[in-house]
């Protein structure tokens, strides 16, 4: 079990995006999904036990290793730069596309009751908005959704984590 676990940790380190336990077990495939749950599981609660710098989370319908937030200040210097930031016109539009979802820009638009093209565009240059497809209406605009980067950056695990309105709220008192 503890060699599997290793496995597992390496894969996981390993990859450029977060890996479900679908994936490792195409990858493992000498062990069943359910005892790669189990395993992701457990790792999960040993390296939040262990305190160390980083730690594994599920996020996007995968499992990334990610820095712990209280390590935030050491990264920045490390960085020795701002993290990249969005435009309070690309938050609100990134918002009402992941709340209001799938949707066109003309509902975009009336929402924000601004033009949202800039802002559209630098979503979908950041991957954090994506094509969905075409609404069967003339003109044929198209529709736009969130991807799984969008869940990776506000590390979610799916849209149902995005906060209510009722918390929005709670956080502005």
């Amino acid at each position: 079990m503890e060699g599997k676990m290793a496995i597992i940790e390496a894969i996981i380190f390993a990859s450029e995006a977060p890996l479900s336990a679908e994936r490792v077990a195409e990858i493992m495939t000498d062990t069943e999904k359910r005892e790669i749950a189990s395993l992701l599981e457990k790792l999960v609660r040993e390296h939040e036990t262990r305190g160390g710098g980083f730690c594994l989370m599920e996020v996007a319908g995968g499992f990334p290793f990610r820095t712990r937030q209280d390590m935030a200040p050491w990264i920045r210097r490390l960085k020795a730069a701002r993290p990249a930031m969005l435009s309070p016109a690309a938050l609100e539009t990134l918002a009402v596309v992941a709340y209001r979802q799938p949707l066109v820009k003309s509902e975009i638009d009336r929402i924000r009751g601004v033009d949202v093209s800039g802002a559209l565009k630098g979503l979908l240059e950041k991957k954090l908005v994506r094509i969905v497809g075409r609404k069967d209406v003339p003109g044929k605009p198209i529709i736009y959704g969130t991807t799984k980067k969008f869940l990776e950056v506000f590390n979610l695990r799916d849209l149902s984590e995005l906060p209510t309105l009722r918390e929005l709220k709670d956080l502005q008192n």
